[in-house]
């Protein structure tokens, strides 16, 4: 009798530890018509890594640094969560995780800002740049999910400060990517 009540009592605290748990961040990357890889991990790594190393690439062109913004949040949580990536360097995963910090203050992101709300919002400013419509653009980056947001951070994202974890993280991924071991990342 005291066994059974031992392990009632072990099963309803490990019940109780798995209902505390937080379920797994989730994100996923719009399909932009400019997008050339069937592969969004990578083809955002490998942006990442270029257009944060040549920065000049986005001085005054914020619907790109938002796209590289989207990409990162969506990256973070791919390697972390993704099962594709459960092999690749835990320090690809973990750089990134810090970086998120770094990018989001830059631009004022909330730091608690679920990554699909922060992809979404760059993808309406991507549109609207696309519609011609700047102020639909400014309308994308509402507070309190960007402070200040609007305009403010809009010029944020047209002239994107150097961020140097964010960059170490990109070319550490990308060359984790394309290690001899890369090959099996590859699309499945």
């Amino acid at each position: 009798m005291l066994k059974l009540r031992r392990r009632a009592v072990f099963c309803g605290i490990i019940g109780l530890a798995g209902c505390d748990a937080t379920p797994p961040e989730t994100a996923r990357l719009p399909n932009f018509g400019d997008f050339v890889s069937i592969d969004p991990v990578r083809y955002s790594l490998e942006q990442s890594a270029y257009l944060l190393t040549e920065r000049q690439y986005l001085t005054g062109r914020p619907w790109e640094a938002a796209k590289v913004i989207a990409g990162l949040e969506f990256v973070t949580v791919e390697l972390r969560y993704g099962p594709r990536w459960t092999e690749f360097s835990p320090l690809a995963s973990l750089g990134f995780a810090r970086a998120r910090a770094e990018w989001r203050s830059a631009l004022g992101i909330a730091a608690d800002a679920p990554p699909q709300a922060v992809i979404d919002a760059m993808t309406l400013l991507r549109n609207a740049y696309a519609a011609q419509s700047l102020t639909a653009a400014a309308a994308a980056l509402r507070p309190p999910l960007f402070t200040p947001g609007g305009q403010e951070t809009l010029a944020r994202l047209a002239d994107l400060p150097g961020l140097p974890e964010t960059t170490q993280a990109a070319l550490f991924a990308r060359q984790e990517l394309f290690s001899d071991q890369g090959n099996r990342y590859s699309a499945r």
